[in-house]
């Protein structure tokens, strides 16, 4: 994997360059889903991927108080994963149509959505937006989805995630 994400670095660096206005969309599958990767490529690109449901997920690190001393802290408190989102009764589900699935017209799913950090020891803390998705119909299995762009839309990160397949 870390030859291939070092090639997909250098290549969005280099297309930068080239169309230095033009904002950058990479879509790629669960090899792009790297923290070293995320965080060299989240200032040039938005980058979206697969997440995995087990994922470390934390809220933004606390601002340094005033005369603290020691290190500043990295993350804030760590947030359920993913997984344990789909199993809870109190997850606020949205349903959501997306255009052109996977072939299919308009295909209507269940998503929930939030911001967070995502952190591994010795690894860099990058900001994502997650989106988790499962099916009302029970056709194919939940999966949550990562967007380094943490305005983006759920609709529109799904639809690109899916549009991948269609080029």
């Amino acid at each position: 994997h870390k030859a291939l994400t070092d090639w997909a670095r250098q290549m969005i660096r280099v297309v930068q360059r080239w169309l230095p206005t033009r904002p950058l969309v990479l879509v790629g599958d669960t090899a792009y889903a790297a923290l070293d990767f995320l965080a060299a490529t989240r200032s040039h690109a938005t980058i979206v991927t697969r997440l995995r449901l087990d994922a470390r997920l934390f809220t933004p690190a606390p601002p340094r108080a005033a005369g603290q001393r020691g290190r500043s802290r990295v993350v804030g408190t760590r947030l359920p994963t993913l997984a344990a989102r789909l199993t809870d009764p109190a997850t606020p589900w949205a349903r959501l149509t997306v255009p052109f699935w996977y072939g299919e017209t308009n295909r209507t799913i269940e998503v929930v959505s939030a911001t967070a950090v995502w952190y591994h020891p010795g690894r860099p803390p990058v900001p994502v937006r997650w989106v988790l998705i499962r099916d009302p119909d029970d056709t194919f299995p939940p999966q949550a989805l990562l967007c380094t762009d943490l305005d983006t839309m759920p609709v529109q990160i799904v639809s690109w995630f899916v549009l991948r397949w269609q080029m």
